[in-house]
Parts: C-alpha cells; structure tokens; sequence
C-alpha cells in the first residue's frame, strides 16, 4: 500500500478497489446478530434490508438461491443472526453484508414495544370495536393531519378533488418522522376538533421503516384518536404496514389514497341516492294521494247511507237482542218474587192463630189471663175464659180430671 507521505492521487475507483480488496478479504465470513429494518423483498425472489442494533446499522442482501431455505418470514422489527460475507458495491461506494443463511433470534426491540403498548391500550378498551363511529355520508370537509409536502398529502387531495368537487379539504400540517413527530400529530388532532375543523379526519403517512411509522404507534397519539369527537381514519404506509394508530381508529385504510376513497364518497353516488330516494318518496306520496282518491270516490250520499246501513243494522240488531233478554229477565225475576211471596204468604196464613180457632179450636186462659196447658193448674171454683173462633166464655171450673 502506499504510505502516507505519497503524492499518488487515486481515483475514486481506485480507492473503492483498494477498500473493497481489504473488506471482502478481511471479512469472508462473519456472524451478526440485529434488528431488521426497512425490509424491501424483491420481485425476482432476493431480500434486501438494513441490519441494526441501538447504534449502528449495515445494509443486507440475500440472493434468491439463499433466500428460498429461509423457514420464516422476514418482517422489520425481527430480530435475527446472519452469517455471511462483507462486500463493498462500488458503483455506490457502499458496504454491505452479503447473507449466506439467517434465523430468527427473537423479537426485535422496537416490535416487542409496540406489542406490550397495544396490549396495555387494548386493556384499558381505547381498541373496542363498540366505541367505533361511522363515517359521514356526505363529509364537507375533509381534515388531513400528514406532512404537507409528502406523496400522502398529494394523492389525498387529488382524489378527493376527482370524487367529490364539492367537498373541501383541510391540511393540518405536521411532522410525520422522528421525536417530534408524535406531540405534532398529538397538537394538530386535538385542534382539529376544539374548532371542530372538519367532519371526518385522516390521519397518517406514506410507506417506511418501521422506526419511520414508530410515531403513528406513540401512545399519546393513540389516545389523541381515540378521544377525537371527529371520526377518524388512519392510513399509515402501505398495505403491509400497520401501527397503534389503525386499531384506535373508526376506520383503518391499507394506504392514504385508500383513506381518501373512504372519507369521501364519489358525488355522483350521492346524487344517485338522493334521486333513488327523491323517486321512493314521490312514489309514496302518489300512492297514499291514489288511495285517497279512491276512498273519496265512495264517499256519495248513495254509499255514505249504505255504509250507515252496514254499521247500523248489526247494532239495531244487537240492542233489540239485548233488549228482549232484558226483558226477559226481568219477568223471569218479577215471576220468582211472585212465587216466593205466595209461599211466605201461605206459610204465615198456616202459623195464624185465627186459622186453628177457625177449625173449632177454643184457647182457655185462667183469671190471670195465663194460658191453661194442664188441668192440674186449676182447681175446682176456679174462674177461666175461654175463646172460641168468635166472642169469649166466662166459666167456672166444677171439676178436673186427669
């Protein structure tokens, strides 16, 4: 190599040689154990991501061939163990791990974080489908918590203006990225709804590493949807992508534009179903207005008497039946009253005293007026009375017998 006090100049080219000579000869065959991030799998069957610890990270490739022995599926945030060699790409003047075989060493840092964050968030309920709202039919404005200047906010706003001209939109400006990330999407939703902004809210961001959407999984963040009077969409990166945010959400959308689709619903569906139910309503009213035409029709003197006729005869009918029962009963109880009091009668004719005098009996009653029940009550001299049926005896007592 030449030394220090040497005037070659070398070319870029040359440099990266020398660096890549040294490199791949020092490092043909090494071991790494890091957290995979920004996990790009190619088409044509090659995996390329970044591996990293708390410090430093390495770019990683692993060809096809190595690739299809693999037993799992590499996702950010797993934590792995790599063996393989050092490479340098010239054309970028990058090193780079090249891997020969990779296993899975546990969860990465950053996903074993997020799990035990969801898993307190979804304790305290702030994920229940019961506290999910629906979105608005017909949205006038449309709030947009993302950067003002990424992809996200350009497709936002080129579909809404494409599906609903009439609907506005409203960008709340934030940092979508890095440590003040979180407290700038946490300010812009909470002034979202203090002003009530907005009828529908979209929050979210375009495709990145797992760090990059780390934001969209911050508690605060989290809460601050949760506790939105403003239905809520959340559209963090692309499909494959997810955070904290989606399950807090009323209503989770796979990229931004999608979430565009969502909040706003094309005009001429609107219009549609508002003809569809101006027709159902017209339809109604020419109805009801028919069948009053129809009722009206049978409202002339002739059917007016007839239809008293029908409602009158079974009523004349049902009180001239009531009114012979009651008849009826009434002579059945005069004639039960009649016999009662002839039996009463004959009972007290048969009980008079007069009736028994009438069949020659006489009552005898002593000087004292005392009715004589026994001869041996008197004696001979003795003065009694005695009445027959008519008029009264005065006599004297001769002899008494037994």
């Amino acid at each position: 190599m030449t030394s220090s006090n040497d005037d070659s100049v070398f070319s870029v080219s040359q440099l990266t040689g020398l660096i890549k000579t040294m490199l791949e000869g020092t490092f043909p065959n090494v071991q790494l154990k890091g957290e995979i991030s920004n996990y790009r799998p190619n088409a044509s069957g090659h995996l390329y991501f970044v591996l990293k610890d708390s410090q430093s990270q390495i770019s990683a490739v692993m060809f096809r061939g190595r690739a299809a022995s693999l037993n799992f599926v590499p996702k950010d945030g797993m934590l792995v163990q790599v063996r393989g060699s050092v490479s340098v790409y010239a054309p970028r003047g990058n090193y780079q791990i090249i891997i020969s075989s990779m296993t899975k060493a546990g969860a990465g840092d950053i996903m074993e974080m997020i799990e035990e964050r969801k898993k307190k968030l979804a304790a305290e309920g702030l994920f229940d489908s019961s506290r999910k709202r629906k979105l608005p039919f017909f949205p006038r404005r449309i709030g947009i918590v993302t950067s003002p200047t990424g992809a996200a906010i350009r497709d936002i706003l080129q579909i809404t203006r494409r599906r609903n001209p009439k609907a506005s939109a409203i960008v709340f400006p934030t940092i979508v990225q890095g440590e003040d990330a979180a407290p700038s999407i946490i300010k812009m939703i909470e002034i979202a709804n203090a002003y009530s902004m907005c009828d529908v809210l979209i929050v979210g961001r375009g495709g990145g590493s797992l760090e990059d959407l780390l934001p969209f999984s911050d508690e605060g963040v989290v809460r601050a949807i949760a506790a939105s009077e403003i239905p809520v969409i959340s559209a963090v990166g692309h499909e494959i992508d997810w955070a904290l945010s989606d399950f807090a959400a009323d209503q989770r959308a796979p990229t931004p534009s999608a979430a565009a689709e969502l909040a706003v619903p094309l005009l001429s569906d609107i219009e549609q179903s508002i003809e569809v139910s101006r027709n159902e309503m017209h339809e109604s009213i020419q109805g009801k207005l028919e069948h009053l035409r129809l009722m009206l029709r049978t409202f002339t003197p002739e059917n007016m008497e007839l239809q008293f006729r029908h409602i009158e005869q079974p009523l004349s009918m049902r009180f001239d039946s009531a009114r012979e029962r009651l008849e009826q009963n009434i002579k059945d109880f005069l004639q039960d009253r009649r016999h009662f009091l002839e039996q009463c009668e004959q009972t007290l004719n048969n009980c008079n005293p007069q009736t028994i005098f009438d069949r020659g009996y006489s009552m005898v009653t002593d000087q004292d007026g005392k009715v004589v029940r026994n001869a041996a009550s008197l004696s001979p001299g003795a003065k009694i009375k005695i009445r027959p049926a008519e008029g009264s005896i005065s006599a004297e007592v001769l002899s008494v017998g037994q």
